[in-house]
């Protein structure tokens, strides 16, 4: 499967622990600084993207049918997963 275009429910929804230029990491629910306008990842293909977020690989079960329910989907795990 493929991104979604114009989605980036992944680069918002989850925490990310360490992110290049957000110190303390990317916090839930908060767009990612490297999510860029059309909602493509700044950082995609360059080394210094976190391996966490190249790991993360588009499905039917995370992304759903549209954003909404991308956002949602991963809110949930975010939540489930909380310490």
């Amino acid at each position: 499967m493929q991104c979604r275009p114009e989605c980036g429910a992944c680069c918002t929804a989850p925490s990310i622990a360490t992110m290049p230029g957000m110190p303390g990491g990317k916090p839930a629910g908060v767009p990612c600084i490297h999510l860029m306008a059309d909602y493509r990842c700044a950082l995609f293909g360059r080394p210094e993207r976190p391996a966490c977020c190249g790991g993360l690989q588009p499905s039917l079960e995370m992304c759903g049918s549209d954003r909404d329910g991308a956002l949602a989907w991963l809110a949930e795990l975010e939540r489930l997963t909380a310490p």
